[in-house]
C-alpha cells in the first residue's frame, strides 16, 4: 500500500492542516528534548516553501480534556519560530472564533501553531463534531506525527472523514520505509536487538521477527524471563513467572525457523538497587545462575563481547530496547556498548523508538545511526505487523 505524500499534492495558497507530534518534554517553560520538533522540520519547510498556509496541530502531555496551562504548545511556537527564521503565529485554542479567525488570516508560506488538542476531551474520544471542527479551518490534511499515528483520535483519524485530500509527510513517509520495507525485505544477515523489562510488552514483535531475522539478541529484564523458560534461576532479579511458557514457545518458534536466539552468558548483578537516588548496591559479575538476593542490572562482559560482534557481522540492524538499567551509570555499560557497536557498523541500522533513541543520545552517538524511529508504541505495533488508523486513514494509491 503506498501512501500518497505531500509531494503529490498541490499546496500553494491552501490552508494546510498538519499533525505533527510536538509532545516534547518541558521544565520551566524551557523544552528539554527538542527531537521531535527538528523532525516535523523537513515537512513544515516544505510546505512553507510551496506557499501554503501552513496550519499545525498537537497534543502536548495528558491534560485530561481541560484546558490546563502547565500542557500549553505556547514554547513550542518560540522554539519552531528561531528554528524555521520566521515568526510562527500561535491560537490560544485548536477550535472555536480564535482558531477560524488566526487560520483566515494567514497568508501563502506563513505558519499558525495551534494550542493543544488534548485541552478538548473529543481529541481522545474521536468525537465526530470535534474533528469536523478541527477539518474546517483547512483544506488538505497532512499527518507527519508517526508516535500517535497507533491511536484512532480526531487529529490523527477523525479528521480524514471531513476533508477530501489527507497524505503523509516525510516523517511518516521515512517511518514506514525503514520499519517496514527496510525490515521486510532486509540486507542480511539481519541482527534484531532486543531488550527492556517485559516479554510480555515485546512478545508479539519478538514473534513478528523471528519470520524475518537471522539472529536475535535478548538484554534487559526480559532475559530473565527468558532464562526462566531455561529452567535457569533468576535471583531477584525482575522476571514474568506467568510470561514463562510464552517465552518458550518464542524459543522453540527459534529452533524450527533455524533463527540464531542469543541469551546472555553472562550478567551485573547488584544485592540492591535504588533507582531514585541512582544507586546499586554492591555488584559482582555473574556467569549462568544468578544467585538468590541478587538482581541482574545489566549484560556483562562477555555477552557485551559476542552481542558486538554480532552487530559487526550484520547488513541491516535492529534495535529496541536497553540491555540495562542504563538511567544508572554503573549499569549503563551494556547498553552504551550496544549504542557504539551499532552507530559504528557498516549495516543499515534502525533504533526502534522508545528508550533506545534515549540511550542512544546518552550515549553519544546518536548522529552516527542511519535512522531513529520517533514513536514508542507506534513503531512497535507496526513492527508486529498491525495496522496504524493515522496511516490506514491517507489517501493510498
Amino acid at each position: 500500500m503506498a501512501i500518497k505524500t505531500i509531494k503529490d499534492i498541490e499546496v500553494k495558497g491552501r490552508r494546510v492542516l498538519v499533525r505533527v507530534d510536538f509532545n516534547v518534554p518541558i521544565a520551566g517553560g524551557e523544552i528539554t528534548d527538542d527531537t521531535r520538533i527538528e523532525a516535523a522540520l523537513p515537512t513544515i519547510r516544505h510546505l512553507v516553501e510551496k506557499g501554503a498556509r501552513v496550519l499545525l496541530l498537537s497534543h502536548l502531555g495528558r491534560p485530561k480534556g481541560e484546558h490546563n496551562f502547565e500542557y500549553s504548545l505556547a514554547p513550542v511556537a518560540n522554539t519552531l519560530s528561531v528554528k524555521l527564521g520566521q515568526p510562527v503565529a500561535f491560537a490560544n485554542d485548536c477550535i472555536g472564533a480564535h482558531a477560524e479567525g488566526a487560520a483566515n488570516s494567514l497568508g501563502d508560506g506563513q505558519v499558525l501553531l495551534l494550542e493543544n488538542v488534548r485541552f478538548h476531551k473529543g481529541e481522545t474520544e474521536n468525537d465526530p463534531e470535534f474533528a469536523k471542527q478541527l477539518a474546517s479551518l483547512g483544506e488538505i490534511y497532512v499527518n507527519d506525527a508517526f508516535g500517535t499515528a497507533h491511536r484512532a483520535h480526531a487529529s490523527t483519524e477523525g479528521v480524514t472523514h471531513h476533508l477530501e485530500t489527507c497524505v503523509c509527510g516525510f516523517l511518516i513517509e521515512k517511518e514506514l520505509k525503514f520499519l517496514g520495507e527496510k525490515t521486510a525485505h532486509p540486507e542480511r544477515p539481519f541482527v534484531v536487538i532486543l531488550g527492556g523489562a517485559k516479554v510480555s510488552d515485546k512478545i508479539t514483535v519478538i514473534d513478528a521477527l523471528l519470520e524475518k531475522a537471522d539472529r536475535i539478541l535478548i538484554g534487559g529484564a526480559m532475559a530473565y524471563t527468558f532464562k526462566l523458560a531455561q529452567g535457569g534461576k533468576v535471583g531477584d532479579s525482575l522476571s514474568e513467572p506467568d510470561k514463562v511458557e510464552t517465552a518458550r514457545k518464542a524459543l522453540e518458534k527459534a529452533k524450527e525457523k533455524g533463527v540464531e536466539f542469543l541469551l546472555p552468558k553472562d550478567n551485573l548483578v547488584a544485592s540492591a538497587l535504588d533507582f531514585k537516588s541512582g544507586t546499586l548496591g554492591e555488584t559482582k559479575i555473574q556467569e549462568g545462575d544468578i544467585d538468590a538476593g541478587w538482581e541482574g542490572v545489566d549484560i556483562g562482559p562477555k555477552t557485551i563481547d559476542t552481542y558486538v560482534r554480532s552487530v559487526g557481522e550484520a547488513k541491516t540492524v535492529l534495535w529496541n530496547g536497553p540491555m540495562g538499567i542504563f538511567e544508572i551509570a554503573d549499569s549503563a555499560k551494556g547498553t552504551f556498548a550496544i549504542a557504539e557497536a551499532v552507530a559504528g557498523s557498516e549495516a543499515l541500522s534502525i533504533i526502534g523508538g522508545g528508550d533506545s533513541v534515549k540511550a542512544i543520545k546518552k550515549s553519544g552517538f546518536a548522529e552516527k545511526v542511519t535512522f531513529m524511529s520517533t514513536g514508542g508504541g507506534a513503531s512497535l505495533e507496526f513492527l508486529e505487523g498491525k495496522e496504524l488508523p493515522g496511516v490506514v486513514a491517507l489517501d493510498h494509491d
